[in-house]
């Protein structure tokens, strides 16, 4: 309507052609952004930032984030914003498609080197602690519902440097295992994180954490089980040892022994023939003393 008025054509004129009432127009030309739009679209970009973060979460679950940020939304409103952009759970029905597919990589594969016959393979080696960490997620139900446990390795002694366990697989899984890591290793600036491809390591959450300490990201390609065949073999050996053994009724219950197996049984216990037959523990022991009487 400003653009014809400009050209001569009354606004009246253009309301009647177009079946409007001057009232309204004339209010919206002073404020066009209403403060209730504003504060929906406040909203809305904290519900989106949550489900980049997190495409598993239901509108629940993205209202319960965005209140977190500072941003308090009921449930139904939530639902509201979340299905007007089509911003489904990643578990929820599928909605014409079929099926979601594995997001793009954020880092470079750093691990992968290729052979004389040109065949990509991975090496998982390191000369030093803190070069090379490796991480991942797995999960195990339990009568109360599923318990999930983001582990991290440090490819040098094969030590779990850090951990964290919750009943929700969310990206804040992956960045408390991270910053438990980080608080036990001390700089690890330099350090390569390598991880698969999952929503998780993806999320922005987790890359400032990466970001915020210095360190360097790598992943592997979809549905390659040996692009981090490293920590798929402690995952094997926990799932053995632990998760399969029994039934278990609560995930404290299921908690507690996962740590018991990891710190005392794992790390004190567990002999491995590449360490020379000695525990995680005693590797870095060892090798600390020696590059201390070194110096």
């Amino acid at each position: 309507m400003t653009e014809l008025a400009a050209a001569g054509i009354p606004v009246t004129v253009t309301c009647r052609v177009l079946k409007l009432s001057r009232q309204p127009y004339y209010r919206w030309l002073v404020d066009p952004i209403t403060p209730s739009e504003v504060v929906e679209a406040y909203r809305a970009n904290a519900l989106f930032d949550a489900h980049k973060d997190d495409p598993e979460f239901g509108h629940r679950l993205l209202a319960d984030e965005a209140a977190e940020a500072g941003e308090a939304i009921a449930d139904r409103t939530a639902w509201r914003i979340a299905s007007s952009n089509g911003w489904w759970s990643a578990f929820g029905k599928k909605r014409g498609r079929s099926g979601k597919k594995p997001g793009p990589p954020v880092h470079h594969d750093l691990c992968a080197v290729i052979d004389e016959d040109g065949r990509t393979r991975h090496v998982f080696a390191a000369e030093a602690p803190n070069e090379l960490w490796l991480v991942d997620i797995t999960e195990h139900k339990t009568a109360e519902g599923k318990l999930y446990c983001c582990a991290i390795k440090d490819v040098f002694s094969g030590r779990i440097v850090g951990y964290s366990i919750d009943s929700r697989m969310t990206s804040r899984l992956a960045v408390q295992a991270l910053e438990n890591a980080v608080a036990m290793r001390g700089d690890v600036a330099g350090c390569i994180v390598h991880s698969d491809r999952g929503s998780q390591f993806r999320s922005r959450k987790f890359l400032r954490a990466l970001t915020r300490h210095r360190m360097v990201g790598s992943m592997g390609r979809v549905g390659s089980s040996g692009d981090n065949a490293a920590m798929e073999s402690f995952f094997a050996l926990l799932q053995k040892n632990v998760l399969d053994r029994r039934s278990w009724t609560t995930r404290e219950q299921l908690r507690i022994a996962i740590v018991t197996w990891i710190e005392r049984t794992y790390h004190r216990r567990r002999r491995q023939p590449r360490l020379g037959r000695l525990t995680p523990i005693e590797f870095e022991t060892i090798m600390n003393t020696t590059v201390a009487l070194a110096a």
